[in-house]
């Protein structure tokens, strides 16, 4: 599948894009926070601190203009004190940090600044806020600049850092007082650690909060309110969300994507920001990192290292421009390429789903269970969650097609549900296929309603015990 892209018009330099907020108030801008759609960036070549240390405004010009085609409105950046300079910043890296804000102003993009990545320099309070400071002055009053997150994912439970951030903060609102500021916690420290920080922030509070979501996103909804809750009346954002496609096919790093826009949109918050733009190439992150040594990191990009989208980027414009996500990502006549399907693979020692041609009930393809047992997990499957979270009150059915050329055992399909902690709770079964030779026929989970407790709910279509061959074709789940 391919996501055609058209290089937004540069605007003159200098010249503020009508896309820009119109004042820079603290008021303003903390109204378009909450709205932002906003995308992370790093070039595919140049991740973290290369980013600055090699920069290339022509290539940050080209991907600008991919993030504002893709319909965001907003580019998160990231500066690390080590890198500009500190405590004094350079006159270089301020400059490229200018010439940065100016290019994404250029199609359309206000900006939201992280400080104070790689950087633990908490005993020197004067320090840092002179330092922050300098670089963010000259952005006082400027409306490209939207948002300042004082650092990436604090640990809560770091003494230090807390004691720090606590003064740092007044300190650096009675110098630039129109910039909301925030902080962000890692995704396994969670609503637990954002409640942490509202805690010890009593004197000195934020103004929003930045929930980085990296858990299951068939559970996306259940955590986002938590991390609402855990700070309430505070706004939250979602400034970072994602999977790798190095751990997860590409297909399922959308539908990720998708379950967590149509989750966030479920409890009122209007901005998510897909980490990250770009996939990284081999050598693209500074060898100083730990990240470097983690294939995952390389691929949680909407856009492949190469520069061409993976289905991610469909989901993200998709979401950016208001219209309800499509269950056509799901690929539930499987016709979609291998790469972009979301369908994975369940009790494989049983036997395995293969996509074939040659019996689809409608299109070309179908996917065939052929000689299978089953394991004391059950029967062999494949296994789909859909967009729509799993709320009270709602009703759910499903269904799906299957044929069967000299079948045996059991080929069915299933609601499975599951409580919060990721533990199957219970299901509900459809008829079942008839052995034999059979015409397809459907099979159908009527209208049912989640069971208590329940936090998610799976598809699977199975065929256990089937000396046969059976084909699947034509799901459904809403």
């Amino acid at each position: 599948m391919s996501l055609g892209l058209c290089a937004a018009p540069a605007l003159a330099e200098g010249q503020t894009s009508t896309m820009a907020l119109t004042s820079a108030t603290l008021a303003d801008r903390l109204t378009a926070v909450k709205s932002a759609k906003s995308i992370n960036y790093y070039p595919s070549n140049a991740g973290w601190s290369a980013m600055w240390t090699g920069f290339d405004a022509v290539q940050i010009d080209t991907d600008l203009a991919k993030v504002a085609e893709l319909g965001a409105d907003n580019v998160r950046v990231i500066v690390f004190p080590q890198v500009f300079g500190y405590p004094a910043p350079k006159a270089e890296y301020t400059e490229k940090l200018r010439k940065f804000i100016s290019i994404a102003d250029a199609h359309g993009l206000t900006v939201k600044v992280t400080l104070f990545d790689w950087w633990a320099g908490y005993s020197d309070v004067a320090g840092s806020v002179a330092w922050a400071k300098a670089v963010l002055d000259p952005y006082a009053g400027d409306p490209r600049v939207l948002a300042v997150e004082v650092k990436n994912e604090i640990q809560p439970g770091d003494a230090a850092a807390m004691t720090w951030v606590k003064q740092f903060i007044p300190a650096f609102r009675s110098a630039i007082p129109n910039l909301p500021l925030t902080l962000s916690v890692d995704g396994g420290t969670g609503a637990a650690g954002m409640a942490q920080i509202k805690s010890a922030l009593t004197a000195a509070p934020l103004d929003y909060y930045d929930f980085h979501f990296y858990g299951n996103s068939e559970r996306a909804l259940p955590e986002i309110r938590k991390a609402q809750s855990a700070v309430a009346p505070t706004p939250v954002v979602i400034g970072e969300t994602g999977v790798s496609s190095a751990v997860y096919s590409e297909g399922e790093q959308a539908i990720y994507l998708a379950r967590v826009f149509r989750a966030a949109t479920e409890a009122g918050i209007a901005s998510v920001s897909p980490w990250t733009l770009n996939d990284f190439s081999a050598g693209a992150i500074p060898t100083n990192s730990v990240v470097s040594t983690m294939p995952a990191q390389y691929k949680f990009g909407l856009f492949r290292a190469d520069g061409t989208p993976k289905l991610a980027a469909t989901v993200v414009r998709t979401a950016f421009s208001g219209v309800p996500m499509p269950n056509s990502l799901l690929n539930l006549s499987f016709e979609a390429a291998e790469i972009d399907s979301p369908w994975r693979l369940t009790n494989t020692a049983a036997g395995t789903a293969v996509i074939t041609t040659g019996m689809a009930r409608t299109g070309v393809l179908s996917a065939c269970f052929s000689g299978t047992t089953r394991t004391a997990g059950g029967l062999p499957g494949l296994v789909l969650s859909p967009i729509t979270p799993v709320q009270p009150g709602y009703r759910w059915r499903a269904e799906a097609y299957a044929r069967g050329v000299n079948a045996t055992g059991i080929t069915e399909i299933a609601l499975s549900w599951f409580d919060a902690n990721g533990k199957w709770i219970s299901q509900n079964t459809s008829n079942r296929l008839p052995a034999g030779n059979t015409s397809w026929t459907k099979l159908v989970v009527e209208t049912v309603a989640a069971p208590a407790g329940a936090y998610a709910v799976q598809l699977h279509l199975k065929s256990g015990d089937n000396t046969g061959t059976v084909w699947f074709d034509d799901a459904a789940i809403s």
